[in-house]
Parts: structure tokens; C-alpha cells; sequence
């Protein structure tokens, strides 16, 4: 039941203003910080159950759909050491430029900068960050979004952050996906000082980008949803452990995995 309730729910939060912003035009100033272009939308994001976080002090990096230069491959969400105490995970974000997508890199800093308003679940519903908080060089887990093991004792319960308000699975901004434009705080973060993911997190993407159960098929999912670490425990999409050489992805079923929304979702 627990595993259930960790569930990726696409639900927003009241602050999560998609279509109260003053102006009604995409998005488009980010492009000096595009890294991978495509020619095709990336598809919807997947419901998936989040892991228990294995280490206390880990945060979680959601999933992404990954472009290598022929198809999209799904990168699993995966808990990260973050590189110092204070920093915070924005996700990368796809988003359209008239003629090609635009892949825009995560990265760790000090406060939440944009992310293109892509609801990935588990806190990061699109704007901001609720799946924890820095508390006295400790990092807090908001445990009504987010999944953590025994062995994590620094909780709180903050249920505040979610309502029952239904956001689609989109996985970009532009047309046919989010409308969605930076508030004063998310431009600030995002011309802070960044931190890079660290090299067992690039791996991370490199190798499962590679992998042949990944691939994006209309009729399959993507084998691995989640993992426990960059190199560890892998997950499918209802939450349950697997192994290497497990062979491809599930076939498309009706409905999505489990039955539960994750941190307040689908009760």
C-alpha cells in the first residue's frame, strides 16, 4: 500500500500558476541553454512508483526522456548524492523552438530555477520544490511526496502541497505540451551559480540511454523506470526490483501501473 501511494501523480499544487501568467506567449528565451536538439516531441512522462531512498542525505532526480539522435530512451528517476550540503536538483526540460525541440540540462544549485513547467512528479510539480527542505546542514523529506527506507529518520509531513487539480503527462513546453513561463524567483535561479551532476550521475544517463529496454515503442514501457542509485537497484514501473539482462520493456496495458497516487495523489 505504501509503494501505491508513491505512485508518480500528475496533480499540481495551488501555487502552480500554468494559466494565470500575464503573458500568453511560449516561453522562449532559454535557447542559449539548449544542449540536444530533435526533430520529434519527446513522448509523455510515465506513471511510475519512486524507490525508498537508500541513504539518508540523497535527493531524488526524477526521470526524463533522453534524444540520441534517432529515438528517445527513458532515463530512470534515481536517488543522487547531491555534491555539497544546501544544494537543491533542477530538472532538465525539453522545449520547442519553432523548428526542433530543445533539451535543457539539470542541475544542482542553491535555489529551484525553471524547469520548463514539466510536472515530473515527486515534488517537482512543474514550479518549485516539495519533496524536502535543508534544515541545520540536514536535508528534511517531505514524506507525503516522497518514498524513504527505515533508515531515514530526518521526516516531516507536509500535505499542504498537493491538491486534487489533474495536469497532463506532457513532457515539454511549447505547443501540444506546457504553457508555461519562468516567475521572478525561477529567472533568478537560473542565473545562480550551477553545479553540473557529478560524473556517476552523466554515466547514469550515458549507459541507460544505450540500453535496448529503454527505447521509447508505442506498444512497450521502458524496462527500467527507477533505480536506487546511478549503477544500483533498478525498479519497473510498479515499484518492484529487477535484475540485469531482464529483457525489454512491459507491453502497454490498459491503465497505469498501481492504483494510488504518490504523496497525496490519487487516494
Amino acid at each position: 500500500m505504501k509503494k501505491l501511494l508513491m505512485l508518480f501523480s500528475m496533480f499540481s499544487l495551488a501555487a502552480f500558476t500554468v494559466y494565470g501568467q500575464t503573458d500568453d506567449t511560449y516561453y522562449q528565451d532559454d535557447q542559449a541553454t539548449v544542449t540536444v536538439k530533435a526533430e520529434v516531441a519527446p513522448p509523455p512522462i510515465p506513471d511510475y512508483v519512486q524507490p525508498p531512498c537508500p541513504v539518508e542525505g540523497d535527493i531524488w532526480t526524477p526521470g526524463y526522456w533522453y534524444w540520441n539522435g534517432t529515438s528517445y530512451s527513458w532515463i530512470p528517476g534515481v536517488w543522487v548524492t547531491p555534491p555539497s550540503v544546501g544544494l537543491l536538483w533542477t530538472p532538465g526540460y525539453w522545449g520547442f523552438y519553432g523548428g526542433y525541440y530543445g533539451w535543457h540540462r539539470g542541475y544542482w544549485g542553491t535555489h529551484i530555477g525553471y524547469y520548463g513547467g514539466v510536472n515530473y512528479g515527486f515534488g517537482y510539480y512543474g514550479s518549485g520544490f516539495y519533496g524536502g527542505r535543508w534544515e541545520g546542514g540536514r536535508f528534511m523529506y517531505n514524506t507525503a511526496v516522497w518514498h524513504v527506507g527505515r533508515g531515514v529518520h530526518n521526516v516531516y509531513v507536509d500535505h499542504t502541497v498537493v491538491n486534487n487539480h489533474v495536469v497532463n503527462h506532457a513532457s515539454f513546453n511549447g505547443p501540444g505540451g506546457v504553457k508555461y513561463r519562468p516567475s521572478n524567483t525561477e529567472v533568478g535561479g537560473m542565473h545562480e551559480n550551477h553545479i553540473e551532476p557529478a560524473q556517476n550521475h552523466v554515466a547514469h544517463e550515458r549507459n541507460m540511454s544505450t540500453e535496448k529496454g529503454q527505447f521509447h515503442s508505442p506498444t512497450t514501457r521502458p524496462a527500467v523506470h527507477s533505480m536506487s542509485a546511478p549503477g544500483g537497484q533498478r525498479f519497473n514501473q510498479g515499484g518492484h526490483a529487477i535484475h540485469m539482462g531482464g529483457g525489454g520493456g512491459g507491453h502497454m496495458g490498459g491503465g497505469h501501473a498501481g492504483g494510488g497516487g504518490h504523496g497525496g495523489g490519487r487516494h
